[in-house]
């Protein structure tokens, strides 16, 4: 079964609202074996609703529009559906009913009689009932088509898809179409790099055609998604464990986790495995690696303190730093970053210091051209052992200085993910 999605709303095209009902949808649909082939944004006008609706009608089975069922005048969607389907809009007595008595109901007495436009339906169109919200979702057939108009307002959408919709197009997807998908993570590796790598699982499935494999990449890290089409889950699942294990013998360590895991998670998890601490010492990154270190439920058990030391003296006063390696070298050096990581250390009694410094820009420092970082990492003295060791990494990074600085982050959280794995560090 073919479906488009089509959003609506002029805020969509000005990127105040980012579509996340289309990436929800998108995902919801692919659970029931419906395949959506194209998602359209379009403004606040009824033309254009109209004929974007049109357009998708001709080339899919099915039609989901969100936004535009709202009150207020630029609340299009119910007279675009009528244009199209050439059907008048008729007001329902029951819905009118009912939106006058829930504006009772919540003791508002300012009852707005533009609210009856909810209450608006195209002729032969069915309503949806609304449970979390007032504007009801509409069911519409034309011709051998069938549109589904539902709210913009996330929470709405998902409710009225949920009772009324998944069920119905299941039922018209039928068995032998299940379409489940899994993401396995990498950090550290470019786009073209993992397509290089998988370039001859790629050409094999690309000859049957299922499962497929495709490739996001997005700060430093490349997503590689693994779709299969099947009968039932177990079967999409059996497909795509096949392919899975190849992929990782492929990659090797640069994949860090699957799905809904994060780099931030996966480190976490790492930590209380081993059973051990670690503290920051930040210069360019200002704290964000402190905050990534306790984003994840539990951090307290592993994240023992950290020092935003931005200054060149704060270096030396707070992180005891030599103020003569300051001197000689400056603030960007391997040398300072292993005594930053070292001072952090000692300071909170961590397992682990971590220290980052660097020229994230405008302009260089001393002589260090804007990307220049250095990232440290400090444990037990136990170098031979597991989970020890010292380790500093130079990085000449490119971009902005907000990328700089995430990307700074990021090569931290997997220098350390590879230390307590026992994975060796990238040269």
């Amino acid at each position: 079964m073919r479906a488009e999605i089509v959003a609506v709303g002029t805020e969509l095209l000005l990127g105040d609202v980012v579509n996340g009902n289309a990436a929800w949808l998108g995902h919801e649909l692919a659970a029931i074996g419906v395949d959506v082939e194209q998602t359209t944004v379009v403004g606040d006008n009824v033309e254009r609703i109209a004929g974007i609706l049109a357009h998708a009608s001709a080339r899919s089975e099915v039609v989901i529009v969100t936004g535009g069922l709202g009150p207020t005048q630029d609340d299009l969607t119910r007279e675009a559906i009528a244009r199209l389907t050439g059907a008048p809009l008729d007001r329902d007595p029951g819905l009118q009913a009912a939106l006058i008595a829930r504006y009772e109901a919540a003791g508002r007495p300012d009852f707005a009689r533009n609210n009856l436009r909810m209450a608006d339906l195209p002729r032969g169109a069915v309503a949806l009932p609304n449970s979390a919200g007032t504007a009801p979702g509409l069911r519409v057939a034309h011709g051998d088509v069938v549109i589904y108009a539902l709210p913009g307002v996330p929470a709405e959408m998902r409710e009225i898809f949920t009772e009324w919709v998944r069920e119905e197009l299941a039922g018209r997807a039928g068995r032998g179409s299940v379409l489940l998908s899994r993401q396995l993570h990498t950090v550290g590796i470019w786009e073209s790099e993992v397509a290089q790598r998988l370039a001859d699982i790629d050409a094999e499935l690309d000859t049957v055609g299922n499962p497929t494999l495709a490739y996001l990449a997005s700060q430093g890290q490349t997503l590689v998604r693994i779709t299969a089409k099947a009968a039932s889950p177990d079967d999409a699942r059996a497909l795509i464990d096949a392919v899975d294990v190849r992929v990782r013998a492929a990659l090797g360590d640069v994949v860090y986790g699957v799905d809904d895991e994060t780099l931030e998670s996966v480190v976490q998890s790492a930590l209380l495995r081993a059973g051990v601490t670690v503290a920051t010492a930040e210069s360019l990154t200002g704290g964000l690696l402190g905050a990534a270190l306790t984003t994840i439920s539990g951090s307290s058990a592993t994240y023992r303190g950290g020092v935003v030391a931005y200054a060149t003296d704060a270096k030396a006063s707070l992180l005891g730093v030599p103020s003569r390696l300051l001197a000689e070298r400056g603030p960007v050096d391997a040398d300072v970053a292993l005594a930053m990581a070292t001072g952090c250390r000692d300071a909170f009694g961590a397992t682990y210091g971590i220290a980052t410094t660097g020229v994230a820009g405008p302009t260089e420092q001393d002589g260090k051209p804007v990307g220049t970082v250095f990232v440290a990492i400090v444990g037990p003295d136990d170098v031979g052992q597991a989970h020890g060791g010292r380790v500093v990494r130079e990085l000449l990074l490119r971009g902005n200085r907000q990328r700089i600085r995430q990307a700074s982050v990021t090569t931290a959280l997997d220098m350390l993910r590879r230390l307590l794995g026992g994975f060796d560090q990238p040269k």
